[in-house]
């Protein structure tokens, strides 16, 4: 059996046969198509069930699933506990009244998977049952009753595995395993593995897709414990926890072809310092990379926390999975983060302990309410600066056209704040409790994140302690490379007015092809070290964060800026004019904080000093930078000392993320031609990984045209 690499390089053996045999059948699709067998559970036999209220049509959905969901056992494995229905796949509860879906579900989040742990879901029920108690005859009744209700049917749904795995002998394991967690704290490692599967597994049963969180600082004490009393060996432990690295493929299916099967914001974080200052690597950090390094798995898209102490022995490792491919390992740098959320408002102790949402934007896990709302930068410039390339548009100078952009960048921000704000009853002046209106249900989740049953309000109603919206600033390089374009062209080298500019733009280019070219490459745009285009992504990424956070306190939620696309320049492009920078209508520009792509042509070294000369601790959420490595550039070990030099310089220079991935665009192309033979092969789309046969044409032209060297 082969796990793929984009390097050609074999992948090292530690793991059982049984185990690699348990994860070539679970990549290869085997249970996704069998989650597909079931779809969702019918509710069309419920009398009157379209005069229940919607939080009572939740509550019966999540125990329907909980009562009917398949129960399933894999072959060999040593976790139990499964998300056996296909709609969850597609981010909806899977219960259906009529045909229809009867909730949606939630995403960008880590749970407190830290209290499931240490004290149980016993302890949460007891919470809720306070709760109720305190809540009875309220308008929060409704609420707390349904968190009582979603905890049943996550105790029918543990003993329906019990019921199930009793009288199996060849899984008295699970079962002996499974007896006490997660209702109870766990006191072991595999205990804690086995509590911390099966209530993700549950969560994500029900449409949900929750992020992980630190894996590590999660499980660390209880492996350290068992190492010590010699309750487990190292190798043990590996298989152990290579298991909830194969059940968590247990969708991948291969038939939703698009932006990709591997999606479902299930990311990992590791190493970094906890809330007191103490570095968390440990023998888990270590396991989870052994396990990535071997098997390939791309679904979980692992984050490593830097610093500028961090251990050598932890930067070579890291380098040595990443330099396989596949986009799987990211870099966070802790320092610049903990500072940017201290700025943000955040007390130091909590900013510590930060994690993502399950994508790569940074949150508090499991007391954080996220939501991201993204556009495009480019689109403002055109349509609004620049009116649509209205030939009466005149600036007399850069400094006149940079402060109109910027008045633009207000108004698409303020719409965004307005937007939210119908989320709540009442808003305009600054309150500590605001009064949020009625939002769809979505207990599941509100169990799992700290302060929502505190306050008898749910996840989307203002329950979790942070509640955070961050307005994201997509295609940054193309903005600013079209600002520079017209710097360059109209002020510095007079070489056209502005009107005649507008002019070649509205008829994209045609009949300017000598011109086009002087400007794509005669100007050396972001991305490559040039201090006066990088200046003015500073500037504008600055200007932008003061725009969001000048709405913070005008309702419920903190307003930090953030730098993404997600892919969204496929969507984007047709709606975008033709760039000042020389670009045609309609092309795919830039990904995230990235250059736009075939500008930068002095390498990854460049691209991050450009990255980093905007002072990033200002985007309390994030800035995403994509770095494309030749196979040929990490090989051998002058290969793993670049990049442990790429990652060290990206701390050092102030970097807050970066996901460097290994591609050979070639080996793309023979997949895009015969992908009955790569099944398996992964890359790094944006904020996730994908196996490059379940993207669609347009997805898969689009990272290959990134990855051209």
């Amino acid at each position: 059996m082969k796990f793929y690499t984009q390097n050609g390089g074999k992948r090292p053996v530690r793991l059982s046969e049984k185990t690699r045999q348990f994860a070539y059948d679970s990549l290869n699709r085997k249970y996704g198509i069998d989650t597909l067998k079931t779809m969702s559970i019918c509710l069309d036999d419920v009398d009157n069930f379209n005069e229940l209220s919607v939080l009572k049509k939740y509550d019966l959905a999540i125990m329907r699933i909980a009562e009917k969901a398949p129960i399933r056992i894999c072959e060999g494995e040593m976790l139990s506990g499964a998300a056996t229905l296909g709609l969850a796949i597609k981010h909806t509860v899977p219960a259906t009244y009529n045909g229809t879906p009867v909730c949606s579900s939630i995403s960008h989040l880590t749970v407190d998977f830290e209290t499931v742990l240490k004290e149980g879901v016993n302890s949460i029920k007891i919470k809720a049952e306070e709760a109720y108690e305190k809540y009875r005859t309220t308008e929060k009744e409704a609420f707390s009753k349904s968190c009582l209700n979603c905890i049943r049917a996550f105790e029918l749904w543990h003993t329906r595995y019990l019921d199930a795995l009793r009288d199996l002998p060849e899984y008295q394991a699970n079962y002996d395993n499974l007896t006490r967690v997660p209702f109870e704290p766990a006191k072991s490692f595999y205990e804690a593995v086995q509590s911390l599967w099966f209530t993700f597994a549950f969560i994500r049963l029900c449409g949900n897709w929750p992020g992980i969180g630190r894996i590590d600082y999660l499980l660390g004490d209880y492996l350290k414990k068992d190492l010590a009393s010699g309750k487990l060996t190292q190798d043990e432990a590996r298989e152990i926890l290579s298991h909830f690295f194969i059940k968590g493929c247990e969708w991948v299916n291969g038939q939703f072809i698009g932006s990709g099967d591997a999606q479902h914001y299930q990311n990992i974080v590791l190493a970094g310092i906890d809330e007191n200052g103490k570095e968390v690597t440990n023998e888990v950090t270590y396991l989870v990379l052994d396990i990535l390094e071997e098997l390939g798995i791309s679904d979980f898209p692992t984050t490593v926390r830097l610093n500028k102490n961090t251990d050598e022995r932890l930067l070579r490792r890291v380098a040595e999975v990443m330099r396989y491919g596949g986009g799987i390992l990211a870099v966070y740098n802790e320092d610049l983060i903990t500072n940017a959320l201290v700025k943000d408002g955040y007390d130091e102790l909590e900013a510590r302990n930060f994690a993502n949402d399950g994508c790569w934007e940074v949150q508090i896990p499991g007391k954080t309410f996220f939501i991201y709302s993204p556009f495009d930068s480019l689109q403002i410039l055109q349509q609004k600066t620049l009116c649509g390339y209205d030939a009466s548009v005149d600036f007399a100078n850069f400094e006149d056209l940079y402060k109109q952009y910027v008045s633009d960048l207000h108004n698409t921000v303020e719409a965004i704040f307005l937007d939210k704000q119908k989320n709540f009853a009442h808003s305009g002046v600054q309150a500590k409790d605001w009064r949020w209106a009625e939002q769809p249900p979505c207990t599941v989740v509100s169990l799992f994140e700290q302060g929502c049953i505190e306050k008898g309000l749910s996840y989307l109603e203002g329950g979790p302690i942070y509640n955070v919206n961050s307005p994201h600033i997509g295609g940054l390089a193309d903005t600013v490379n079209s600002l520079y374009a017209i710097k360059k062209l109209i002020y510095d080298e007079k070489k056209l007015t502005f009107t005649q500019l507008l002019n070649i733009l509205k008829s994209n280019w045609e009949g300017e092809e000598v011109l086009r070219q002087y400007v794509l490459n005669r100007y050396v745009y972001y991305g490559n070290d040039n201090d006066e285009v990088d200046e003015i992504a500073a500037r504008l990424l600055s200007d932008f964060s003061d725009v969001c956070t000048s709405f913070n306190g005008k309702c419920g939620y903190r307003f930090p800026a953030g730098v993404s696309t997600f892919g969204r320049q496929l969507e984007w492009s047709t709606k975008r004019l033709a760039s000042p920078h020389g670009r045609r209508s309609g092309e795919v520009l830039a990904a995230n904080a990235s250059p736009t792509p075939n500008t930068d042509k002095e390498g990854a070294t460049a691209i991050i000093r450009s990255y980093c000369k905007a002072d990033l601790s200002k985007l309390a959420t994030g800035a995403a930078l994509d770095i494309k490595l030749l196979p040929s550039s990490v090989e051998g070990e002058d290969g793993l000392q670049a990049l442990i030099a790429l990652m060290r310089g990206f701390v050092s220079l102030g970097g807050f993320f970066m996901q460097p991935d290994v591609v050979d665009a070639a080996l793309l192309r023979e997949a895009q031609a015969h992908p009955e033979n790569y099944q398996t092969l992964s890359v790094r789309v944006s904020g996730w990984n994908a196996r490059f046969v379940t993207l669609n044409k347009e997805w898969q032209d689009m990272v290959i045209e990134q990855n051209e060297h």
